[in-house]
């Protein structure tokens, strides 16, 4: 039977013995030393190279951060059960034993953890920048652009007009996200927006969530247009960067610890989200109801996503592109029913 090694070091894995049935340690392959490598015969090098460890069928009794799996890979070898150390793709590191100790193992993890019940954690991120919100904010940029030009009269045709809201043509409360009053209200949305989106990266990709946050904006502008019923227009991009705050401030709420600092300290992403909202969100013709609607309908965007994929962070991949399809298609048709 291998010896055992800490599990200090839950990238390696232990190569069996030759003859060996068993397969599991809690560590690595032990790196052989420079000097070892450089005596060895170059065919025998390459052939070690290609050889891998084989495992037998496995079974996962536990995973969690570095710290959790590390405590509970201790209870295992306290206990003389072998087990493996492997991170997952997705981020969470995973204990794997064979079959045959499952109950012992799952016996022992759970008597310690009734005792030391494990602890939420909520490490911070490093700051890191991202191309997907560019790809979400080329859509205002090219519409006000083409507005700007004055070649096609989109002002008239897309503006959020609480009366012609109220008539049926609700697709005016997605047309009017990608129109702005001058340079200044494009390029103070498109900062604030990119800031507030590249934050959501952090935990999903953003192209999964826009569709959704699109329309929380729409249904916060027919909010207004209920609200107000009176010749009232507006138009920006704001009302989805507010209801972007809205859906980022409850992603960080389900992340907070409940342990951390008593029960209001999970509460401060949420009052944090409100103050900035009420500070961004007025301002000398500034859409104030748009704001606080957008801000309130993007909170029901932050439930859509499983936790553990915000948890652990979730990579993006091809099948993201379905969402961003999905955010341009709803411009695009809404703007065909504008125009047609």
């Amino acid at each position: 039977m291998p010896r055992l090694m800490s599990p200090l070091r839950p990238r390696y894995m232990r190569k069996p013995p030759e003859g060996s049935t068993e397969a599991f340690t809690a560590a690595s392959a032990q790196p052989v030393p420079p000097a070892e490598l450089t005596a060895q015969a170059p065919d025998a090098r390459q052939q070690e190279q290609q050889e891998t460890p084989e495992y037998p069928e496995t079974v996962q009794v536990s995973e969690g951060t570095f710290r959790q799996v590390r405590d509970d890979s201790l209870v295992l070898l306290s206990q003389g059960i072998e087990h493996r150390l492997v991170r997952s793709e997705e981020g969470p590191f995973q204990i794997f034993i064979v079959p045959e100790v499952e109950g012992a193992a799952r016996l022992q993890l759970e008597l310690y953890h009734r005792e030391n019940p494990p602890k939420e954690e909520n490490p911070p991120i490093p700051l890191s920048f991202s191309l997907q919100p560019l790809w979400v904010l080329l859509a205002p940029i090219l519409v006000t652009l083409l507005q700007f030009t004055d070649k096609i009269n989109l002002h008239s045709e897309g503006v959020s007009d609480a009366a012609k809201v109220l008539k049926g043509e609700w697709w005016r409360s997605l047309t009017a996200q990608t129109l702005h009053g001058d340079a200044r209200h494009l390029v103070s949305n498109l900062l604030c927006g990119y800031i507030v989106m590249n934050m959501i990266t952090f935990r999903i990709p953003l192209l999964r969530l826009v569709p959704f946050i699109a329309v929380a904006a729409a249904v916060a502008n027919l909010c207004v247009s209920a609200t107000v019923q009176t010749d009232f227009r507006s138009l920006g991009f704001s009302t989805f960067v507010f209801a972007a705050i809205g859906c980022l401030s409850v992603i960080e709420f389900r992340l907070m610890p409940k342990e951390s600092h008593g029960m209001l300290r999970r509460f401060a992403p949420l009052c944090g989200a409100a103050s900035l909202a009420v500070f961004l969100g007025l301002g000398e013709n500034a859409d104030i109801l748009g704001h606080a609607y957008g801000f309130v309908a993007g909170l029901f965007c932050g439930f859509i996503p499983k936790k553990k994929s915000l948890r652990w962070g979730t990579p993006l991949s091809s099948a993201d592109g379905i969402g961003l399809l999905m955010y341009y298609g709803l411009y695009l048709l809404a703007w065909k029913l504008a125009l047609g």
